[in-house]
């Protein structure tokens, strides 16, 4: 055989052998099958964070508040527009100086003594209110806590503020929306706010004492009044 043949067949040797791959343990790297563990944890951390922010935003707030219905439907904008005085018709300051939030019975039966239409609620109003001489057991949306004397002649006589800075426009609504009370504290969700992290978008859409003093920063008070002396915050909180 000559060299040129030797050549040729060390040559077609050498091509049947499979090649050689440095393994992760030869060259040291550590990249082997355990390297893509990291996946996996990526993606349970990720699944885990989604969860928990659907559970907080979510599901934890339904389960905080419970909901319930007002005793009677009540229409303020068709009384808004029927009565004579509007808002103020029963929404008024008395004659000592107290404000009249939510009105009392007395002030009802002047116009519905007897059922005066088809509105079921009216009839449902004068059946169980009226004719059993019963008190509204209304839902406060805006109740505050015990410790809480909130003055009405200070902010819409002296201060000139619209009843829509804390109310929303409620006098424009046909129906009562639905009252969520905290099954902790027994308040409702417009005090602490529709987003349980806090945030706000309206000026109603809640009434902590961070917003009582966002507004008196706002509006500049007077620093000889009362909210900027010492021991001012027990005006309000006793």
């Amino acid at each position: 055989m000559s060299t040129d043949e030797k050549a040729i067949e060390v040559s077609a040797e050498a091509a049947d052998q499979e090649p050689i791959t440095p393994s992760s343990e030869a060259d040291g790297s550590g990249h082997g099958a355990e390297g893509g563990a990291g996946g996996p944890i990526i993606l349970f951390f990720i699944l885990g964070l989604v969860a928990s922010l659907i559970v907080g935003w979510v599901i934890f707030p339904q389960l905080l508040y419970s909901q319930k219905k007002q005793p009677v439907d009540f229409n303020h904008a068709l009384h808004n527009e029927e009565v004579e005085d509007g808002c103020e018709s029963c929404h008024f300051f008395r004659e000592d100086g107290t404000y009249s939030g939510v009105p009392k019975l007395a002030q009802c039966i002047d116009c519905h003594e007897e059922v005066n239409g088809e509105d079921p609620e009216e009839a449902k109003f004068v059946n169980e209110y009226v004719a059993k001489e019963r008190e509204v057991p209304w839902l406060i949306y805006s109740r505050q806590p015990q410790n809480v004397f909130f003055s009405h002649a200070a902010h819409v006589k002296m201060a000139q503020m619209d009843c829509v800075t804390c109310h929303g426009h409620i006098g424009e609504s046909e129906s009562l929306r639905i009252y969520q009370e905290n099954r902790i504290s027994g308040y409702s969700r417009d005090i602490w706010g529709k987003n349980i992290a806090g945030f706000k978008r309206n000026s109603w859409d809640r009434m902590k004492m961070d917003d009582c003093s966002e507004c008196h920063v706002r509006e500049n008070v007077n620093q000889n009044s009362v909210q900027t002396l010492k021991g001012g915050c027990f005006v309000c909180h006793h």
